[in-house]
């Protein structure tokens, strides 16, 4: 408003919208006038659907570029003009990067204003849009790599320039915001040979490593790390950086230390190791692993495959440490003993356990567990619901505020998400395929015969629909369930921090509390059009008027979107 507030002050007059209208004129002047009818918006209803609030995102001002052409200033419309038409430039062209990066960078009147801040700043206006970009991530990064190699003259230094200011701004950014940032960071540093002046980030060595430049330095790396090896990771930070750099990711297997013979079950381990490289089959396996106790039993009590967690931890830890040489051994070794996991893992403490060993063996390799959790989601050896109470659970306390673990839930709810939408389509065409038998049977004047022929090809899409509404319910009760799940474990984390801050005296807003309180709007924002199936339940059940006014202002900012 203040932009059509200067716009006015100014007499209406800009110097960046295109007029191509100029050149004809003289034709112009003589075409009929047409008087415009006056707009009226349609009034509100219930069902009316709202566009998510628009952040005007801002980086760089006039003081930026001292040497270059003026940039407007903030409240002027031609910022606005020039934005928009980059805007549009991107949409047009965002399928192909070189055609994309070739008209921004010939945008007209560039010689009038500084482009490449202009450029730079939409795209990461675009990369930073909450609930989620206008276009896929990579899209950015590649375009940004694009630009670059067109302008290696000036383009990289604005990039540094921004990246540099974005560090500075990191204790106020937003989370989902740094992910973002992270990303693509990574990503664009991978194509330029990991070249960047660590030195000038030193500031953070002397944080607490719960602030948000030390934290986004550490998930850089690990990033970087996933995109390269181990030791290039090393070789290219200086040695003070190495408090943030990333873990030897290696495999920890605690039955293959000879000074671990005293643990339970370290003998059935060894006799499992050579089994598994003996290609023994599913029952050669159950039968070594009946000789592990169930420290959770009674002498007395029948075993059977109840929940055993020293059953799972040394099957588990010894199989990932034999396929622990890349992905697809992994995969291979849930694939062939499948049977064997469904087996240990049929209770829920079973499926939580599972997955608790798989942090143990790989918690040096994050991206390890990440494709582990979603292959053992996809295979059904753990459901959504156990994935979510494991990334809660005090056992990862300790790396609860990393990027991996919510890398990991965002999957997770996504894949409950896909698989709930597949389903619901499945039925959806099979009620198409019935309406479409009637149809053609109403059409057709048969005799009684074929009617009961109708009768009887009508009858297995009945059952199929009625089977798969049941599917669809049920799919729907997980899904509720999942996110009633999930809201209640930060629920209890946060409501602990408050209570604890509150008793000892404490600042609420600590680092922890930042990146969890922004965590629970994560969630609420990127599954937006899920969630609100579900309001109801969510406010009668947790988000009730009793709640944390911390915790309960976050549902409420939600409600607002859609009010």
């Amino acid at each position: 408003w203040s932009q059509i507030q200067k716009l006015k002050k100014d007499r209406w007059q800009e110097r960046h919208i295109l007029r191509p209208y100029l050149a004809f004129d003289s034709i112009l002047c003589e075409a009929l006038q047409h008087n415009l009818p006056p707009f009226t918006p349609p009034p509100h209803t219930e069902d009316s659907v709202y566009p998510m609030p628009r952040v005007i995102f801002r980086m760089f001002d006039y003081t930026d570029d001292p040497e270059g052409p003026v940039m407007p200033g903030s409240h002027s419309v031609e910022r606005f003009v020039i934005e928009e038409n980059l805007h549009c430039i991107i949409k047009s062209h965002w399928k192909e990067r070189k055609t994309c990066a070739a008209q921004l960078l010939s945008y007209p009147g560039n010689n009038k204003i500084p482009l490449n801040y202009h450029i730079v700043e939409v795209i990461f206006a675009e990369l930073f849009q909450l609930p989620s970009p206008p276009h896929i991530e990579v899209m950015y990064t590649t375009l940004l790599i694009e630009l670059c190699k067109l302008q290696p003259g000036s383009l990289p230094q604005v990039l540094a320039q921004a990246t540099e200011m974005l560090y500075m701004r990191l204790d106020t950014m937003n989370t989902t915001c740094v992910d973002r940032f992270i990303n693509w960071f990574s990503h664009h540093l991978s194509n330029f040979q990991f070249r960047w002046s660590w030195e000038d980030w030193s500031d953070c060595l002397t944080q607490d490593l719960e602030k948000p430049k030390p934290k986004f330095v550490r998930e850089v790396l690990e990033k970087c790390m996933r995109l390269s090896y181990h030791q290039r990771i090393i070789d290219i930070v200086p040695a003070s950086f190495s408090v943030l750099s990333p873990a030897n990711p290696v495999c920890i297997y605690k039955y293959g230390d000879e000074s671990n013979r005293s643990l339970p079950g370290y003998t059935v381990a060894l006799c499992l190791t050579i089994a598994i490289k003996n290609k023994a089959s599913n029952d050669e396996i159950f039968s070594i692993l009946k000789d592990v106790p169930n420290p959770n039993q009674d002498d007395d009590d029948d075993e059977g495959f109840t929940f055993n967690p020293l059953k799972i931890e040394v099957f588990v830890q010894t199989l990932l440490h034999l396929a622990a040489k890349s992905f697809s051994h992994s995969f291979s070794a849930l694939a062939k003993f499948h049977e064997v996991f469904k087996t240990l893992a049929e209770s829920d403490e079973g499926k939580l356990h599972v997955l608790r060993v798989v942090y143990e063996v790989w918690k040096n390799h994050p991206q390890m567990i990440a494709v582990l959790v979603d292959k053992m989601i996809r295979t059904q050896i753990v459901d959504c619901a156990a994935v979510a109470n494991w990334i809660f659970s005090s056992e990862l306390a300790h790396d609860f505020t990393r990027f991996y673990i919510w890398e990991i839930l965002h999957s997770t709810i996504r894949k409950m998400n896909k698989h709930v939408l597949k389903i619901h389509k499945e039925l959806e065409e099979t009620k198409a395929r019935l309406a479409r038998q009637h149809k053609r049977r109403d059409s057709d004047d048969d005799d009684d015969d074929d009617d009961r022929s109708s009768d009887r090809e009508d009858g297995p899409l009945e059952e199929q629909i009625e089977r798969l509404q049941e599917k669809v319910e049920s799919a729907q009760s997980e899904q509720k369930n999942l996110f009633l799940v999930i809201f209640q474990r930060f629920i209890m984390l946060l409501t602990e921090h408050l209570v604890r801050c509150e008793t000892g005296g404490i600042d609420v807003f600590t680092p922890w509390y930042k990146s969890c309180i922004e965590r629970l709007q994560q969630i609420f924002l990127q599954h937006h059009q899920i969630i609100q199936q579900y309001m109801v339940t969510l406010e009668n059940l947790l988000f009730t008027a009793e709640l944390d006014h911390h915790i309960l202002a976050v549902f409420q900012q939600f409600c607002a979107l859609q009010a």
